[in-house]
């Protein structure tokens, strides 16, 4: 199974990613993970990335593409992988089919999870984190405010500035605006398959398994 992950900040993709990958036996390479890693291991990539992102400069495609490159040709991912993060434009998308083309993968899917904005907002401003160790809690399920203490470790709690309402109405209007192209380029190819976001994480996942597999009985 090759399957590229597409939806908008919020709607659940890596939550999802890591249960599919799990389930499927297959990587779950996240692009931003990749490009972390790459800048820490100093690779001729990420060195490159380095010096553009302390500049405060946006990663170039020929970068990230060389970034996913190094990682999709690894053997970890001979058997299938689950991408997550790229691409998020039409050129971007452009340069991974030459990829493919060159790696051999003759067959992929496209999973686009929808959410509505106004969910998608109500969901991260519900999201507030722990300074000392990262984790993340939601204060409607959770029962606990950014005022409280972590219930992990004790220490403070706080919301990130990306996930204030403000700022991801921004991010969406970004998402949409970028993405739809995408979207409309990979719906062309019938390689995509389109799943509700907004319901429980379970119900998601049973509906991703079901249409994966009717995409595995008809190839």
């Amino acid at each position: 199974m090759r399957l590229i992950l597409i939806g908008p900040p919020g709607v659940g993709k890596g939550t999802q990613a890591k249960l599919l990958a799990e389930h499927l036996g297959v990587p779950h390479i996240s692009t931003g993970d990749l490009l972390r890693s790459a800048v820490a291991a100093g690779t001729q990539f990420g060195k490159r990335a380095k010096s553009i992102m302390d500049a405060g400069q946006l990663v170039p495609d020929d970068i990230m593409v060389g970034i996913v490159r190094d990682s999709l040709s690894s053997p970890r991912a001979a058997g299938g992988f689950i991408l997550d993060g790229f691409p998020r434009t039409v050129p971007q998308a452009e340069a991974l089919a030459g990829l493919f083309d060159h790696l051999g993968v003759r067959t992929y899917t496209v999973l686009n999870l929808e959410a509505d904005d106004e969910e998608i907002i109500r969901r991260l401003g519900n999201r507030i984190m722990c300074r000392n160790e990262g984790k993340i809690f939601n204060q409607e399920m959770d029962g606990i405010t950014a005022r409280d203490q972590c219930p992990s470790c004790g220490g403070p709690l706080y919301q990130r500035d990306d996930d204030r309402a403000e700022t991801v109405r921004e991010r969406l209007r970004v998402y949409h605006s970028t993405t739809q192209p995408l979207l409309d380029y990979y719906d062309g190819k019938g390689v995509m398959i389109t799943v509700d976001g907004m319901n429980s994480i379970d119900i998601v996942n049973r509906e991703i398994q079901i249409l994966l597999n009717d995409v595995q009985s008809s190839s």
